[in-house]
Parts: structure tokens; sequence; C-alpha cells
């Protein structure tokens, strides 16, 4: 936790409301932009996030610190996403997703030795990466969210989701190659002679490989234009995630304000 949120959740255990309503603020960003990676609507993004923060200012005397504060934060959040979607899943109708990718989409960033850093340039990558990981699986969704978006380590993702260390970066690896799959438009198979170098560049990544297997990868990178563009592609997506920006849009914020203040009253003697 940062220095501020926690100076902020010590003056709130005091029974300093504005302090508590400043630490809700602080995190209402992250929660929103997590919620909307989980969620498939808008609105169901929004009505998790209120439901969030109306959680976290009636429970906030819970956290004890055993695990960080982004974690207790992330499985709150987490839990009434999967509520949110199990919601869904019994109504008659089919939701679509918030975005998808179209056929022009997708053939704009589809060439097979795509060029990662001209795909940068353009105003329309991080739209076409958020569609893509809204077409991965939700267990493999949530660990790429948490891992490459919010910037949680393994472990604490681990925690929030409920799983090992090791089936979070089994789950990362795949989400990572899926989102790859969904931005080229085909699934993708090693050449012959070639390694599974989309596994090999998601391990490397994770720290994960002996500096003699990471001498032997690059070696072969240098050589192969294909493996070193699925690298330098996979690359770029991943550096689009890390970038992710979401503003809480100001009709939200005023109507989270509103129902947090409705709690701070209800709690007050």
């Amino acid at each position: 936790m940062e220095g501020s949120q926690s100076d902020l959740l010590s003056r709130a255990r005091s029974g300093d409301s504005d302090a508590l309503e400043a630490l809700l603020q602080s995190v209402q960003p992250q929660l929103y932009r997590f919620s909307m990676k989980m969620c498939r609507q808008p609105q169901d993004a929004e009505d998790v996030l209120q439901e969030s923060m109306m959680t976290l200012a009636r429970s906030f005397r819970e956290f004890r610190g055993a695990s960080s504060f982004s974690t207790w934060l992330y499985t709150i959040d987490r839990s009434l996403c999967i509520k949110n979607r199990r919601k869904r899943k019994l109504e008659p109708d089919h939701i679509e997703p918030m975005e998808t990718l179209s056929p022009g989409e997708r053939e704009r960033i589809g060439s097979p030795l795509p060029d990662p850093e001209k795909q940068l340039e353009t105003a329309e990558v991080w739209q076409l990466v958020h569609a893509g990981i809204h077409e991965l699986d939700p267990s493999h969704r949530e660990v790429l969210v948490l891992r490459d978006i919010e910037g949680l380590r393994a472990k604490e993702v681990a925690e929030i989701v409920g799983i090992s260390v090791a089936a979070v970066k089994s789950r990362l690896h795949r989400a990572r190659s899926d989102l790859r799959d969904s931005l080229m438009n085909h699934a993708y198979s090693p050449k012959p002679g070639c390694p599974d170098i989309r596994q090999v560049f998601s391990e490397h990544l994770e720290g994960d490989l002996s500096p003699d297997i990471c001498s032997t990868m690059e070696l072969h990178v240098a050589n192969c234009p294909i493996c070193a563009a699925e690298c330098s592609g996979l690359q770029a997506a991943l550096n689009a995630c890390s970038t992710a920006s979401v503003e809480v849009p100001p009709q939200v914020q005023k109507q989270v304000r509103a129902a947090i203040r409705q709690v701070l009253l209800a709690a007050d003697p």
C-alpha cells in the first residue's frame, strides 16, 4: 500500500470520515478499470464498482494487513464481478461484450509479420487489445488483467484468485497467447524447428527461464524473423495493457460518492 493510502486508512480507522472518503476516492479508478475488464456491460461495471465501494466503506476495519491492500481490494471486487456474471447467465437474452473486433480491424493488425511499433502508433491499439481481452476465457482474463494491466505480482494474483502461483502463470501464459491469437485472427502454430516462442517469451517475462535457456532463445529469435515478430507483437500488446487508463465517468463518481455518504451517515452513532 502506498504511504498516502496507509495514512488515510489509519486516520479512517480512528474515525476520520473525510480520510475514509479520500481513501475510497483514491482506489476508485483501479477498481473501475478492473470491473470494466471483467464485466460484459458498462452498466454492470458501474454497478460492481458501486457495490465494491460500499462494501469497502462498511468493512475497511476488517483489513489487518495479512495481505497487501490491493489484494484485499481486488478480492472484494472480483467476488462481485463473479456474482454479476452468474446473475447474467440466468438471464434469457444473450449479452454481447462491450467491444468486439470487426473484420476490418482484425485485418489491419492481422498481417503475418506485423510491425508492432506501427501498431502502437495508432489510436486504435488499446481499443483492439481491450476487445481482445474480452474474448478471453474469464479465468484466463482475470489473471491477465491483474498481472498485466493492474501490475500485481503473481503471488498477489494467486491470493486473489485462490489458486497456486504455478496455476496463475499457466493461465497467464495461455491468456497472453490467446490475446495474440485474437489480435492476429488465427491460431498460433510454431514453425518446424521453432520452439513455442510465445510460451518461452511469457516465461521470460515472469523471470522463470535459466540464463542458459535465455541465451539460446535470444540467439534463435535473432535469426528467426517469424519468432522475432511473435515476441515483438506480444510485447506490443502487453505494452498497451500496461498503459491502460480508464477514467471513472463523472456521473458514476457522483453516484458512488452519494452511495458512500449514505453508508457513512448510517454508520454514525
